[in-house]
């Protein structure tokens, strides 16, 4: 049975079933990881932490969730030339696996090798498993957007399991113990995976090069990428051995912010300077970039759930419900929570609109989303402002149940949007690129979101979250008035 006539899980291709459960316990060991991250650098040795300072710790965090998000642009791409997707996905799954494993050990050298191999293994499986949930359907099939939609739930689910099952577990029992569960979830999604192969039929399986010629240009190509990677970090190494240069965690941190003004600036440049592309083609160009500047911004404000919000919640509220005390990791559980929640109604809003002629512009709801995460930093000033004054003072659990709702609703009006745009805007010949482009924006913004959280202790809270706000609002603002504008560079399409 092909695809087309397969209907066996909830109306879709049986291999849904298996992509789902892959994803979710995917994002079970991301986010049950994320959630511990923070609190494990930033703990005593003596409890078994880190002892890392605020501003260390928010630095790797932003480097580490950063990684995670740019490695799905060359894992993209060894996917298409030596993996295939079906193999790319089940090889990832076993690196991020041994990530966490290593986690697990004591030693530093452990802990920065274990961030090492999931931001490698997500690269691999994150954007190849998208891929293959795409493949199950014929491009007329009017499944296909229920089908990811399903697939989405998965993301949510594994997103909002983890932080209550792994974080439970790291942050009352052992932080290790945390990303020891973690570990045993991928392999679990693994297990399923293998076990659920003969579903896939021939969807994400390697097509070699036609010809000899080809292949060898795929040998030279990956020879090539290898040797630029080595040199990436063979090259740092030995300035640092002959003290030319001290590499720090701060002198990484500047060099990776240079790294990521470079990137789009040189991708962008080289589109409309050489790409070869007709104007309207360009106006296009400079529309995805307008959204990729807003979207970076907005993840940048958004993912700092995983730093300062955590660190929020550890120290300054009141962890308690009902009378029952529950660990700060379970606030990461939060905004899948809203998630799910709130998607059907913004879905039935966003058409209900359409069908007045109501519904806002791709412009506009990116606006939407700047704004909304925006207040939701500003109404974190008022506990601020009490903090300041009494160090020692815990705000109830109401104040960042709020702000999680108004950053779910901002993450509603622009996430779901953004990579469909990208692709609708993006000339036909570098339509893949534009995903990697999106995960830049994602990889952009938790480099900005984490090394915020480590500016914690550096100024008052009302005064790091009132530059936030201030920051999301503004841009908001300038995204409202350039509406008009990026709508023209968009022409006919919405």
């Amino acid at each position: 049975m092909n695809s087309t006539q397969d209907t066996s899980f909830f109306g879709h291709p049986r291999g849904l079933a298996t992509l789902f459960f892959t994803e979710m316990w995917e994002r079970f060991s991301y986010y049950g990881g994320r959630a511990l991250l923070i609190l494990y650098m930033t703990d005593q040795l003596v409890n078994g932490g880190l002892g890392f300072t605020v501003a260390d710790a928010g630095a790797i965090y932003g480097l580490y969730t950063a990684s995670v998000y740019l490695t799905n642009l060359p894992g993209g791409w060894i996917s298409d030339k030596f993996l295939g997707a079906r193999n790319a996905v089940f090889y990832g799954g076993i690196i991020i696996a041994l990530g966490n494993v290593l986690l697990a050990f004591p030693g530093i050298g452990f802990f920065y090798g274990g961030l090492a191999l999931i931001a490698v293994g997500t690269g691999l499986l994150k954007p190849n498993v998208s891929t293959m949930v795409g493949s199950l359907y014929d491009k007329t099939d009017n499944r296909r957007d229920a089908g990811f939609s399903i697939f989405y739930m998965g993301i949510n689910l594994g997103a909002f399991l983890a932080p209550l099952i792994a974080g439970y577990i790291g942050e009352t029992i052992n932080w290790r113990y945390g990303f020891l569960a973690v570990a045993v979830g991928m392999c679990i999604g693994l297990v399923q995976y293998k076990m659920g192969d003969k579903h896939l039929g021939t969807v994400g399986h390697f097509i070699p090069p036609s010809t000899a010629e080809e292949a060898a240009k795929q040998r030279k190509s990956l020879f090539v990428a290898m040797l630029f990677l080595a040199a990436s970090f063979a090259i740092p190494y030995i300035l640092h051995l002959t003290g030319s240069i001290q590499i720090t965690i701060d002198w990484i941190k500047t060099a990776m912010t240079y790294v990521f003004i470079a990137i789009p600036i040189v991708y962008f440049g080289f589109l409309f300077l050489r790409g070869g592309f007709t104007t309207d083609e360009k106006k296009r160009l400079a529309a995805i970039f307008v959204f990729f500047v807003a979207a970076a911004l907005f993840w940048g404000s958004f993912e700092q759930a995983g730093s300062t919000l955590t660190l929020f919640a550890d120290r300054h509220t009141n962890n308690q419900i009902f009378g029952l005390t529950f660990p700060t990791t379970w606030w990461q559980s939060v905004n899948s929570i809203w998630i799910i929640s709130l998607a059907p109604v913004f879905a039935a809003l966003w058409l209900f609109l359409n069908k007045k002629n109501l519904e806002p512009s791709t412009p506009v709801k990116f606006g939407l989303g700047l704004l909304f995460v925006g207040l939701s930093f500003l109404l974190l000033v008022v506990p601020a402002n009490a903090i300041v004054s009494a160090p020692d003072v815990k705000v109830g659990v109401i104040w960042l149940l709020t702000v999680y709702f108004l950053q779910t609703v901002g993450e509603l009006c622009l996430s779901p949007v953004g990579l469909s745009t990208m692709t609708k805007l993006a000339p036909e010949r570098v339509v893949g690129q534009m995903m990697g482009v999106w995960f830049l924006g994602a990889a952009v913004g938790n480099f900005i979101g984490g090394n915020v959280g480590g500016l914690f202790e550096t100024y008052p809270l009302n005064s790091l979250f009132l530059a936030v706000a201030g920051t999301s609002i503004a841009v908001a603002v300038v995204m409202f008035a350039l509406v008009p504008w990026v709508k023209k560079l968009m022409g006919d399409i919405k």
